[in-house]
Formats: structure tokens, C-alpha cells, sequence
């Protein structure tokens, strides 16, 4: 989001679309993949590994003592791999091809987004989603177009309208986008609360069922269960306004007055 709030700091508005692609990860045909994997040099060995790994498999359903056929599995990558996401990237490597704004691609979360300055900004963003629509078609990957959303942000922005096949996409003023809440205003307040609620519940949890509350015990469960939830991304959300560091702050005295010992001392004292 570097560009976005470069853009901002300078006045100019921006529009923001958040494009779901559906069931992305089990559409990809493998035949068009292992062509796409060959295509970007990885032959030999490798290339033939790849091909063996995604090639002669079966599935089947089975419900108790009964089973389905064996079908031959022809599209879809690994998943639960680092492989997986490595295949479905290549695979949608050339999505911003014909592209004109920026376009953030990371696994399956695509996100659109471009300056307004004028109706021929909109117009052109507008012809940018054609062309991925174009694309999904070609590689037929589709797009959930009841999940894309667009996002306006910018003081004087006009809010334009913006259409997927012939839908027109919901406008929000927040969006979740890998885990971390943006919102059109660009600040971090929404997220810090978001994070600090997740924090205190584990705290919550951990009051109420560890029985030996050694210093030790706690301490490794804080780091382990609770700080992952306040420092998850904080070089993206880091907090600029006092009460939002007040907030995550908070989370930490909580943690310490856990402590057999320590629930009397100052705060500044643990």
C-alpha cells in the first residue's frame, strides 16, 4: 500500500479493488500449468518432476463402507505444500499483462488499484478489469465477482462506479486484505482494536485454564499465543496515535499482573 499513501500524502485519490478469484487454487489445469512451468525455463529434471507430481493422480469419495469411482485428477495444485503456491503463482504470473495501474498479486489475493485524477483514470482502471475478466476466460480461472469489492480513498475522491461482468461491485470503507484491516482512511485504529480483542481473548483463556501460573509457563505461552496477535504485520499497521499504542500497551500489563508476584508492582517495575 506504498504507492496508495504516497498518492494520498500528495492529494491524489485512489481507488482500490479487491478481486477474489474463485476456487482459484483447485481450477488450475495442469496441462496449461506444466506448459507455463516449461515456458519459464524449468526443464530437465525438475521440470519433469513437477510434471510427475501434478500428473496420474485419482480421488474418490467415500462415505462409510461405500465408495465413488477413481477419477483422474486433471486440474488443481498442491495444497498444505510450499510447492502449491510456488505452481499457482507461476501459473498466474502473466495476469498483469496489458495492465496499466498496479496490480499486487500474492497467491490467490489480487488486488487493482490506480490514481483518479480524472474520468479518463476511472475509464482506464475500468479497461483494466476487463482485461483480467479476459484473462480468467482464456485460462479459466473465474472471478468471484459477488467477493470483489472497491474501496475509495482520498478526501475529494468522486466514488466511481466500477463493473465486473455487468456487475457493479460493492463500495466498503474496510477490508481485511491477508490478515490485516485496512480501511479508507488509511489509519490503524480499526486494526489495533481488531488485534488487541484477539490478544485479551487468548489472555482471557489462558487465565482461566493454566493452573501452575509460573513465570515461566506464562511468559513461553505470551510469546508464543498472544504476541503473534499485536505484532502480526506492525511494519504495515504500526500505530502513529497515542491511544492506539495505549491499547496494545495494555494487553502487556494484563499479561504481567497474570504473574504470581507481580500484580502489585508498578508497571514500570516488570
Amino acid at each position: 500500500m506504498d504507492n496508495v499513501t504516497d498518492c494520498v500524502d500528495k492529494g491524489i485519490d485512489v481507488d482500490v479493488i479487491f478481486l477474489d478469484l474463485a476456487k482459484a487454487f483447485d481450477k488450475v489445469s495442469h496441462t496449461r500449468l506444466i506448459n507455463k512451468v516449461r515456458a519459464h525455463g524449468i526443464q530437465g529434471l525438475i521440470g519433469n518432476w513437477i510434471e510427475n507430481c501434478l500428473k496420474g493422480r485419482k480421488q474418490r469419495v467415500c462415505i462409510r463402507a461405500a465408495g465413488s469411482a477413481w477419477i483422474d485428477v486433471i486440474s488443481g495444485v498442491p495444497q498444505g505444500s510450499v510447492l502449491g503456491p510456488i505452481l499457482f503463482l507461476i501459473f498466474v504470473n502473466d495476469l498483469d499483462c496489458g495492465v496499466i495501474n498496479w496490480l499486487l498479486k500474492f497467491a490467490d489475493d489480487t488486488k487493482l488499484f490506480g490514481k483518479l485524477q480524472s474520468e479518463l483514470d476511472r475509464a482506464c482502471l475500468q479497461q483494466d478489469l476487463q482485461r483480467l475478466l479476459d484473462w480468467s476466460r482464456e485460462w479459466q480461472i473465474e472471478f468471484n465477482v459477488e467477493k470483489c469489492k472497491v474501496m475509495h480513498i482520498g478526501g475529494t475522491n468522486r466514488n466511481y462506479g466500477y463493473h465486473m461482468d455487468q456487475k457493479k461491485l460493492e463500495v466498503v470503507e474496510e477490508e481485511k486484505d491477508l490478515g490485516v484491516l485496512i480501511t479508507n482512511d488509511l489509519k490503524a485504529s480499526q486494526q489495533c482494536t481488531a488485534a488487541c480483542n484477539k490478544a485479551n481473548r487468548v489472555l482471557g483463556m489462558m487465565n482461566r485454564t493454566i493452573v501452575y501460573k509460573s513465570k515461566e509457563v506464562l511468559l513461553n505461552l505470551y510469546k508464543s499465543l498472544v504476541r503473534p496477535h499485536v505484532e502480526y504485520c506492525t511494519p504495515v499497521w504500526s500505530p502513529c496515535y497515542q491511544k492506539d499504542k495505549t491499547l496494545i500497551e495494555r494487553v502487556q500489563h494484563r499479561f504481567t499482573r497474570m504473574i504470581p508476584g507481580f500484580s502489585k508492582l508498578p508497571y514500570c517495575e516488570t
